[in-house]
């Protein structure tokens, strides 16, 4: 096969925003077999934020491209159709930080956590940030969520039918502007650029959740206990979260996670016997805990931690929003 030759970064279309050409290229020559696997495989973290800066999701955009093989113009109409013209801000913001390789200068970091919770941080690989998001707020995304999937919050006998945004309990929901509001939470980009110890992040554009309480015919399919990263060593630096929407019980399908685990995985790993797959390994004898919180409570994680949802028990679902601030992935 010869060398195929991708539009460059800096190339643009109507929307006027870099790496947009290119990365449709790529998700089409994937598409159709004429790239390796783990080909520009660098690029990943800046495809990501270039799907968030157009406030897409990962899975609905590689979907659409896999499924319509749309042309880059129909690509682009799709972007405006699904979420509007993004801003020229916004815009303005991602093209700077290609242009500049990301040195971009760093304002102060405004110092959210105190010692005792970065003492927490420290040992345990997580934090609780409280009150992150208002409860009018949460309470406005449920009902966004349950108009979605066509579900009554309050009548249990809805809440087991199918509908093609459900995956699991995942909800294929990116769009709506309470789930941008809640993604804004100074609370919760000053805690991240905390713990990044710098402040050019970036919010992605993930799903929400919904595990309803299990029954004689509909059992947790889980995420369980899982990692969603390559275990390469050393382990590189990286933050995970989740937001709750409504109270949620140990028993009400919490989410969990193994505290302290980024201390002891590369310790782990090497006292597995030759040949053993980590990622098969009962996750849960390593000291697994739910996490029990509030709604409008924010729980960041360290990507070494294994984490998961948990089966529900309880008599009440557990609604959840996912997201998390991370560096474009152009750092030079």
């Amino acid at each position: 096969m010869p060398d195929i030759l991708l539009p460059p970064v800096e190339e643009v279309g109507q929307l006027q925003i870099m790496h947009l050409k290119r990365y449709w290229h790529k998700c089409i020559l994937k598409r159709n077999g004429q790239l390796k696997s783990g080909e520009y495989e660098q690029e990943f973290q800046l495809d990501k934020t270039l799907l968030f800066t157009l406030g897409l999701g990962l899975e609905q955009t590689v979907k659409y491209l896999y499924h319509d093989a749309p042309a880059f113009e129909q690509f682009e109409q799709w972007i405006i159709e699904t979420n509007g013209k993004p801003s020229p801000e916004s815009i303005i913001r991602f093209n700077n930080a290609i242009v500049n390789k990301n040195n971009i200068e760093q304002v102060a970091i405004a110092k959210v956590l105190d010692d005792e919770q970065l003492d927490f941080w420290e040992r345990n690989g997580y934090l609780i940030l409280k009150n992150a998001v208002p409860k009018e707020d949460c309470e406005e995304t449920i009902e966004v969520i349950c108009n979605h999937i066509q579900i009554n919050r309050d009548d249990p006998d809805t809440w087991y039918n199918p509908h093609p945004a459900r995956q699991g309990i995942m909800v294929q929901l990116f769009q709506h502007p309470i789930l941008e509001k809640n993604r804004s939470s100074e609370k919760v980009r000053a805690a991240f650029e905390q713990l990044w110890n710098r402040t050019d992040l970036w919010v992605s554009a993930d799903r929400v959740g919904f595990n309803p309480p299990e029954t004689e015919n509909w059992k947790f399919p889980g995420p369980r206990l899982h990692w969603d990263t390559e275990l390469n060593f050393p382990m590189p630096f990286g933050l995970q979260g989740i937001l709750y929407l409504a109270d949620t019980e140990e028993n009400q399908g919490a989410f969990s996670l193994v505290p302290g685990f980024q201390h002891r995985l590369e310790s782990w790993i090497g006292s597995l016997p030759p040949g053993a797959n980590p990622y098969k390994e009962d996750l849960h004898a390593l000291g697994c805990i739910p996490i029990a919180a509030n709604a409008g409570d924010f729980i960041v994680w360290h990507q070494a931690l294994p984490h998961g949802s948990s089966p529900n028990t309880s008599s009440k679902p557990r609604f959840v929003q996912y997201f998390t601030y991370d560096p474009a992935g152009i750092d030079q």
